[in-house]
């Protein structure tokens, strides 16, 4: 029988340095809690700072809220300049927060919405902290990606922003695919420093706020289907703090709902599609990534291949 790993199963965190993405509320806020539960001195990177505070009242521990609006470069170089001001050490980044279907608009960088938000502003974050968490033995960026990359996937480099025609569907899946190519690439730049490693996590069909831009036909069928096809918010966050707390955890693995299809269900290692593996495609995201963001990360190419960790499942 597949072992069923829960919250009891993360290991003591006290003394970790967490900082979590988005959370204020749903899989974010779940997250967060459950690592500040077991120790962990958590941020939590939020862009409603009131919404923030108020949820950090509702968890119990050592837990902070920082300003974070991944939608600007300038708000996440602010902060993350902030959160090296305050914090010593990074321990964990848990890229967490994000859009979902959203109608056609653009981030105040120009990007669009969801491409820009889910990936850009993550990336230029993670960029900007790393170097708390390279001296750091053990620590993870854990980058949250969504079955969605499966669907009508691609990264569109001739048109990134959607300016000539716009799915909102498609814009989804190129960010949640350039969250696993993210992840992926990092992974192998970060083996050669042997200390921090990056994991990638989906959290399922959970329901959570991220519905409420579903497209209109979709909607009535999607909430009457809700308690048959999601699984909530804490047992989303399950993948993710696995990756982010299981001593077991590889870099360039990739957890998500054990159940059929990765719907529900405890975590486990599960694959990503065959596109996400390309090497050649992660290596151009990343270099238009660092073209887009200005953000250059303090780590060497080192011309190795990818690590193909992520590639097998395990139980």
């Amino acid at each position: 029988m597949r072992e069923q790993w829960t919250t009891a199963n993360i290991p003591d965190q006290r003394g970790r340095v967490a900082v979590v993405t988005g959370a204020n509320t749903g899989l974010g806020y779940e997250t967060a809690k459950a690592l500040a539960e077991r120790g962990a001195s958590v941020v939590l990177a939020v862009r409603d700072v009131e919404k923030g505070e108020q949820a950090a009242a509702r968890m119990t521990g050592d837990v902070t809220v920082q300003a974070l609006d991944l939608t600007s470069l300038d708000s996440v170089r602010t902060a993350a300049a902030t959160l090296r001001s305050r914090l010593g050490r990074l321990d964990l980044l848990v890229n967490n927060a994000g859009v979902m279907y959203t109608p056609k608009q653009t981030t105040r960088d120009g990007f669009e919405m969801q491409f820009g938000t889910n990936h850009l502003g993550h990336f230029a974050l993670t960029g900007l902290l790393l170097d708390l968490m390279l001296p750091v033995p053990g620590s993870r960026v854990v980058t949250v990606s969504s079955t969605g990359h499966r669907i009508r996937a691609a990264i569109r480099f001739d048109d990134l922003h959607w300016q000539r025609s716009y799915s909102r569907t498609a814009a989804y899946g190129q960010s949640k695919l350039a969250n696993l190519m993210f992840t992926y690439e990092l992974q192998r730049r970060l083996a050669a420093h042997g200390t921090t490693v990056a994991v990638a996590a989906h959290p399922g069909v959970s329901n959570t706020e991220l519905i409420r831009n579903t497209p209109t036909a979709l909607r009535l069928p999607v909430t009457w289907l809700a308690p048959l096809i999601t699984q909530t918010p804490a047992m989303g966050a399950l993948p993710t703090l696995r990756a982010a707390t299981d001593p077991a955890a590889l870099g360039g693995q990739y957890y998500g709902p054990g159940g059929r299809y990765e719907v529900k269900g405890h975590p486990r290692l599960v694959t990503s599609s065959p596109q996400s593996y390309e090497a050649a495609v992660q290596q151009r995201l990343w270099a238009v990534s660092e073209d887009l963001t200005g953000v250059r990360f303090p780590i060497a190419d080192s011309g190795q291949s990818p690590s193909p960790a992520g590639s097998a499942p395990a139980a």
